[in-house]
C-alpha cells in the first residue's frame, strides 16, 4: 500500500511513515460513521467491525505484522489472568505482565537507534497498556464489596467478565488505537448498547428514532478543522522554531533574552503536533459516539467526554495547576485511579510514597530515554513551588468576599500567568530532546532559569519565608499537611487526583520530522 503514500509524501517532503500515520487518523472519520450505523442489536458486529479496521490500520498499512501479534499477545494474557486469577494480586500481575512487555519494546527501540519518525509498536502498546491495567483493576472492584469502593470504583467496576469478543472490540477500538484516547471497558460497553447516551431525568435532544444526541457530527468536524489547523502551524513553522536548533552553534551568540523568547515561540510550535494528534482523534470518537458527556441544562448535548487536551489552557494558564489539568488528560486519570489511589495502603492518605512511585510509572511507560526523566523530577519540584506560592501568597491578594476584583489580585493572576508559560517553556525540551546531554544543553544556553526561579522558591519556602508569609494573613486557616497535598492535586470526576501532571505522548505522536540543527 506504499505506493498510495510515497507521492504524497514526495509532494509535502515528509516521510512516509508520517504521511500514514495522519491518513490513519483521518480516515477514522468516515469508519467513526459507519460504526456508530451499526444498530445497538449487533454488538458483535460492531466488535468486528472495530478489530477489523485496528487490524488494517496496524497491518497492511502500517506494516507492524509482529507489532500486531505482540498487540494480541498482551490482551490475550490480561484476559486469561482477570479471569482466572481471583486474589487481590491479579491487577499488580496484569500490570507487571503488561508494562514489562512495554519496557522491553522501549528498549529494543533504544538499542536499535529507532528514530521517533519511524513508526513502530511502542506508540500503541502505550496506550494499550492504559487500557488493560485499567480492565484489570475494574475487574479486581467488580470482586470487592460495593462500601470499600470510591465513586469511580463504584462506577466503573466490571461484575461480569465480558466475552472474548467484546474484550477484543474494547482493547482494539480503533479510534484510539494509535494515539489514545484511553478509554474505560464500562464506557465502551456503554457506548457499543448505547446506554451511554440515556441519562436518568433528563430529557436530551436526539435525532427522530435514534437514540444519538444531536449535533455529535458538528462538534467532530470542528474538531477535524482545529486538528489540521495545529498541524498546519507546526509544518509551516517547524523548520524555524524548534529546540533543536538551539543547540547549533549560532543560538548561544544571541542575547539571553533573545533565547528565551525563543524558546517560548518554540515550545508553542512544538506543542501543535501534540494539539494535532489529540484533536484529531478526539473528533473520530465523537462520530463513533464515545465523547458524548450529558446534557446541558437546555437539553443540548456536551461532546467534550474524549478530550485529552486543552491548547488555549496550556498556552494560556492562570496558574501552572490548571496549565497540567489541561495537558494529556486521559493519562492523569489512569495514573490516579491504576497506580497513585492503588499503592496507598487502605485506610491511609496518599502521601510521599504514592507521588514517588506514581512519578516512577510514568517514567517507565514513556520509555528509558533521559530527556524523560529531567522533565519528570523538574516538574515534581514546580509543582511544589507552585504550591506553595498559591498557598502562602493568593490569600494576600484575595479581595474580600463579594468584593470586586482588585488592582493586587489582577497582578498577581498576570504574574502567575507569565511565570507558567515561562517554566512550561523550561521543563519541556528535555521531553522533546530526550537526551540527557542535548537537554542540559538547552538549560545551560537558557542560563538555567527555571532552576534559579523554582528551586530559589523553595528555598524561601522552607527557609522561613512560609512561615512570615503566614503570618501576614493569620485569618486563613491553617492547612493540614493532608489538605495542602490535596489542594496541589488535579480535581477529576471521582473527587481524587493524581499529583503526576504527565507529559504523556505515546512515540507514535512523535511521527513529524525532527528538524536537522543546521
Amino acid at each position: 500500500m506504499d505506493a498510495l503514500f510515497v507521492p504524497i509524501a514526495n509532494i509535502a517532503g515528509a516521510s512516509v511513515d508520517q504521511i500514514k500515520l495522519i491518513s490513519c487518523l483521518l480516515v477514522a472519520y468516515p469508519l467513526g460513521s459507519v460504526f456508530i450505523r451499526i444498530p445497538a442489536s449487533q454488538p458483535g458486529v460492531k466488535h468486528l467491525f472495530s478489530i477489523a479496521v485496528s487490524f488494517f490500520l496496524l497491518v497492511p498499512v502500517l506494516h507492524l505484522y509482529s507489532g500486531f501479534l505482540q498487540l494480541l499477545g498482551s490482551v490475550l494474557a490480561t484476559y486469561v489472568l482477570a479471569a482466572t486469577c481471583k486474589g487481590p494480586n491479579m491487577p499488580w500481575i496484569v500490570f507487571a505482565v503488561v508494562m514489562g512487555h512495554l519496557t522491553i519494546n522501549h528498549a529494543i527501540r533504544a538499542i536499535y537507534g529507532l528514530s521517533y519518525e519511524t513508526t513502530e509498536i511502542t506508540g500503541p502498546q502505550m496506550v494499550l497498556t492504559m487500557k488493560l491495567t485499567t480492565f484489570a483493576w475494574n475487574v479486581y472492584d467488580g470482586r470487592r464489596p460495593a462500601e470499600d469502593l470510591d465513586k469511580w470504583q463504584l462506577a466503573k467496576r466490571i461484575t461480569k467478565m465480558p466475552s472474548l469478543l467484546e474484550f477484543l472490540g474494547y482493547s482494539f477500538y480503533f479510534p484510539g488505537m494509535l494515539v489514545g484516547p484511553y478509554v474505560v471497558y464500562s464506557d465502551y460497553q456503554a457506548l457499543i448498547d448505547e446506554t451511554m447516551f440515556k441519562v436518568e431525568g433528563v430529557e436530551g435532544k436526539t435525532k427522530q428514532g435514534m437514540a444519538i444526541p444531536i449535533g455529535r457530527k458538528r462538534v467532530a468536524y470542528r474538531r477535524l478543522i482545529m486538528g489540521l489547523l495545529y498541524l498546519a502551524v507546526y509544518v509551516m513553522f517547524i523548520t524555524k522554531y524548534n529546540y533543536s536548533l538551539s543547540l547549533a552553534p549560532w543560538f548561544s551568540q544571541l542575547s539571553f533574552g533573545k533565547r528565551v523568547m525563543y524558546y517560548q515561540v518554540g515550545g508553542v510550535v512544538e506543542r501543535s503536533k501534540y494539539y494535532a494528534v489529540w484533536t484529531l482523534t478526539e473528533g473520530a470518537s465523537i462520530l463513533t459516539g464515545l465523547g458524548f458527556n450529558g446534557f446541558k441544562a437546555s437539553g443540548e448535548p456536551r461532546w467534550n467526554g474524549a478530550a485529552n487536551v486543552k491548547p488555549m489552557e496550556i498556552e494560556f494558564p492562570s496558574n501552572f495547576k490548571v496549565l497540567f489539568d489541561s495537558w494529556n488528560m486521559n493519562t492523569n486519570i489512569w495514573l490516579r485511579e491504576c497506580v497513585y489511589k492503588r499503592v496507598t495502603p487502605k485506610g491511609r492518605k496518599p502521601g510521599n510514597r504514592s507521588q514517588m512511585l506514581t512519578f516512577a510509572t510514568s517514567a517507565f511507560w514513556h520509555g528509558i530515554a533521559g530527556g524523560y526523566y529531567l522533565t519528570f523530577l523538574m516538574g515534581g519540584f514546580v509543582t511544589s513551588a507552585a504550591r506553595l506560592a498559591r498557598k502562602n501568597f493568593r490569600p494576600l491578594v484575595l479581595p474580600p468576599s463579594g468584593s470586586p476584583m482588585t488592582l493586587q489580585k489582577r497582578v498577581y493572576d498576570l504574574g502567575a500567568s507569565l511565570v507558567s508559560i515561562l517554566l512550561l517553556n523550561y521543563i519541556g525540551p528535555p521531553f522533546m530532546l530526550l537526551g540527557i546531554k542535548d537537554s542540559l544543553s538547552c538549560w545551560n544556553q537558557l542560563g538555567w532559569y527555571g532552576h534559579v526561579v523554582v528551586f530559589g522558591a523553595l528555598a524561601f519556602f522552607y527557609g522561613g519565608g512560609q512561615k512570615a508569609l503566614r503570618s501576614l494573613h493569620p485569618d486563613v486557616p491553617k492547612l493540614s499537611r493532608e489538605d495542602s497535598r490535596a489542594s496541589s492535586l488535579t480535581p477529576r470526576s471521582s473527587g481524587t487526583s493524581t499529583p503526576v501532571e504527565s507529559f504523556a505522548l505515546p512515540p507514535t505522536l512523535d511521527q513529524f520530522v525532527k528538524p536537522p540543527v543546521k
